[in-house]
């Protein structure tokens, strides 16, 4: 009845003409297509989420065991360089002189004269000699006046400083010297250290 009073008395043909039905369905298919294609989107980005988690979360993995053995590894180095100086230090305050057996040094002759003998010979001062062989100048003075004799591992390296030569005997000396040096810039060092914690305390 509407429609035939807008119209005049005539019947609205407007929704149910053919073109009007095709409109309908086009934008019914297009709605759709919409929809569709976003469906289809989010399964991909889910689909693509998930095949990246299976491949990442393996290599997370094993980035995370690599680090562990790179500080592994780094541990390992610092402790073998740490060893290596030791070494080095050890090496370079160890006398450059053939190792002398207490038998050997028991069965060597060694007097007061051949003691004279061999610090004339290496041309080394008492107190050089001293210094080579880890006592006093004093103690070097009385073996050669024959007061006393020298036992254990002074006489040890005193036989076994008559297998070495002016040239070895002289940087055995600069390394003895350099050693005591630094030795003594440690003792020096050390109590200006205290004195700042107190002093920060």
């Amino acid at each position: 009845m509407r429609g035939l009073a807008l119209s005049g008395g005539r019947p609205d043909n407007r929704h149910s003409s053919p073109l009007w039905f095709d409109r309908c369905l086009t934008f019914t298919r297009r709605r759709s297509l919409a929809k569709l294609e976003t469906v289809i989107k989010e399964a991909i980005t889910r689909g693509a989420r998930r095949q990246v988690r299976v491949v990442i979360t393996p290599l997370r993995r094993e980035v995370v065991r690599l680090r562990r053995k790179v500080g592994e590894l780094h541990g390992m180095v610092t402790m073998l360089r740490r060893s290596a100086n030791g070494w080095k230090r050890l090496m370079e305050a160890a006398p450059a002189i053939p190792h002398v057996s207490e038998a050997e040094a028991k069965a060597a002759r060694l007097s007061p004269r051949l003691i004279e003998s061999l610090r004339r010979r290496l041309g080394l001062s008492q107190t050089a000699l001293a210094r080579l062989v880890g006592v006093s100048a004093t103690a070097v003075a009385h073996w050669v006046a024959g007061d006393s004799m020298p036992t254990g591992q002074n006489r040890m390296t005193l036989v076994a400083l008559r297998r070495v030569g002016k040239q070895e005997v002289k940087e055995l000396l600069a390394r003895r010297i350099k050693e005591t040096a630094s030795r003594k810039r440690r003792t020096r060092k050390r109590p200006a250290r205290r004195r700042r914690k107190r002093l920060k305390r």
